[in-house]
């Protein structure tokens, strides 16, 4: 990117121009700007006529980031580091007592045989060395009975206690020593390095640091992991999910660096890839599968080290998605939200739902109770007015898709040249300036969020015989689907001067410019 924006200044009342540096040099990603409170969209402030007509995302007092909480041990509060410390040791002896296993570790035969010996050649001992005695033959049987029966109990308490006096030494032996149980979640050897904090600390903060709870949370989500075979699942070739990857699909970070996923539900509403997903429970499992198979792969690219990324941005697209008539789809989306939250515990930096209907809020609170505050507490609610603002509040203009109101594309620019965000005031015209003093090849890019304004670029010479150039006539584009997206133009300088773009809004809402630009020297 190749542009810093330097001064605004204040034309008449209804005019603001924009005056933008141009330079070869690449130039800095914008700052991480913060997020807000989640608020539903039903109790967002509807718009009024001669209102100013902001699309107002979600906002609070206090502006907050999406910066997750310290994965880094020596900076977590007392009463957590404690119990992170509890969790490690609770973890390590299941691993040296093999509990994470299917069955528990089957005792020695051979320590069990010796054991048998013992106890017979004592017993062998004890009788040859008794007196002769006066009783009676049968009180004599009884009497040895009980004389065999006693010396064996004692033999085995004897030699239980022995045992627990010298289980350290022999679990130390080299010959008798068990090898620990080697567990993996996730790509990561649990109690291997430091990275194993990080994944008992997710545990940890979904079962409030509890730390017993959090044991069996992790044991279970083993368990689960090796029922559900997912080391096979990940090198499984599921042929269909090719036509799932419109619905899911990875793009970009957010604004702290945190991968983005997106899941478009609206392209359910071909029949026949609803029919070929959630028709029957076969189906439905597959693409279960496929999905569980996705975000295994997206969590393996995670970095796992204390005080870096361990969470994942979650944008839900629900413009024209399946409504609550599809039964098939809300049990499959029922099991998903049971099986995700039982084993992959804190994975979501935030849950973004955009282009959300007015039945969805009604549906949200069917499946609420199945969530945990914390998780709820991450989910943010954008009606279709507000989705594009709502999501650069978390992820810059660069690198949101241009289906979604970003400049993220394939073409001149990439996700490095980072893009200036512009809020066009109601019923007013906003100018831009790019000044060039040297022989070029200018290219920018740029759009008006929801455009409804006109838009025209000139290059005006600086020397005062010169003459203006015509470089894109004022013309107003609309809303609709069919408006280009995105405008790109290019012009070729060769004497000193500047290019004018010029915004007309006439509309009664505020308007969100994005543009960036980029200069190539001429060779002519």
């Amino acid at each position: 990117m190749a542009h810093e924006e330097a001064v605004q200044v204040q034309k008449p009342a209804e005019e603001v121009v924009v005056v933008a540096e141009v330079s070869s040099g690449p130039e800095k990603p914008l700052p991480a700007n913060v997020d807000s409170v989640p608020v539903p969209e039903s109790e967002m402030p509807p718009e009024k006529e001669g209102d100013s007509g902001e699309e107002t995302a979600p906002k609070d007092s206090e502006n907050e980031n999406m910066k997750e909480e310290t994965t880094i041990a020596s900076e977590l509060p007392e009463t957590h580091k404690k119990a992170l410390q509890e969790f490690r040791k609770l973890v390590q002896d299941a691993l040296r007592n093999h509990e994470f296993s299917d069955s528990p570790p089957k005792e020695d035969a051979k320590t069990k045989t010796e054991e048998k010996k013992t106890i017979g050649s004592c017993i062998e001992k004890e009788d040859t060395s008794s007196e002769p005695s006066v009783q009676s033959e049968e009180s004599q049987t009884d009497d040895g009975a009980k004389t065999v029966e006693a010396i064996a109990e004692t033999i085995i308490a004897v030699s239980t206690s022995e045992d627990a006096k010298t289980s350290v030494q022999s679990n130390t032996s080299p010959e008798n020593q068990q090898p620990e149980e080697a567990v993996s979640i996730w790509g990561i050897k649990l109690m291997e390095d430091d990275k194993t904090d990080v994944i008992l600390l997710k545990f940890l903060q979904a079962r409030d640091f509890k730390v017993k709870e959090a044991l069996t949370m992790l044991k279970n989500t083993i368990n689960w992991r090796k029922e559900f075979k997912i080391e096979e699942l990940l090198e499984e070739d599921l042929e269909t999910g090719s036509e799932w990857e419109r619905v899911v699909f990875m793009h970009g970070h957010s604004k702290d660096g945190h991968p983005v996923c997106y899941n478009v539900y609206g392209h359910f509403q071909n029949k026949d890839l609803y029919t070929n997903t959630f028709s029957d429970e076969e189906k439905r499992q597959r693409f279960l599968r496929w999905r569980i198979q996705f975000l295994e792969k997206s969590i393996r690219k995670l970095e796992f080290t204390p005080g870096g990324i361990s969470t994942i941005v979650q944008v839900n697209d629900l413009n024209n998605s399946p409504g609550p008539a599809k039964w098939e789809l809300r049990q499959a989306t029922k099991q998903a939200l049971h099986l995700l939250q039982d084993n992959y515990p804190e994975f979501l930096a935030k849950q973004v739902f955009i282009n959300v209907p007015w039945w969805y809020l009604a549906v949200s609170r069917m499946t609420s109770p199945f969530l945990t505050q914390r998780t709820k507490s991450k989910f943010v609610f954008a009606g279709p007015s507000k989705s594009a603002e709502t999501l650069f509040k978390y992820i810059a203009a660069e690198q949101v898709p241009i289906q979604y109101g970003g400049l993220s594309k394939d073409g001149e620019f990439g996700t490095a040249d980072s893009v200036t965000e512009i809020t066009v005031k109601p019923s007013a015209k906003h100018i831009v300036e790019f000044p060039v003093t040297q022989k070029c090849i200018l290219t920018w890019e740029m759009r008006v969020v929801g455009w409804e304004v006109s838009y025209g670029a000139e290059f005006v010479p600086s020397a005062e015989d010169g003459y203006t150039v015509i470089i894109q006539k004022l013309r107003k584009f609309g809303n609709s689907a069919c408006e280009e997206q995105v405008v790109c133009n290019s012009f070729k300088i060769t004497e000193p001067g500047k290019v004018v773009l010029t915004i007309d809004n006439h509309t009664s809402k505020k308007k969100k410019l994005l543009y960036r630009l980029k200069a190539k020297p001429s060779l002519d």
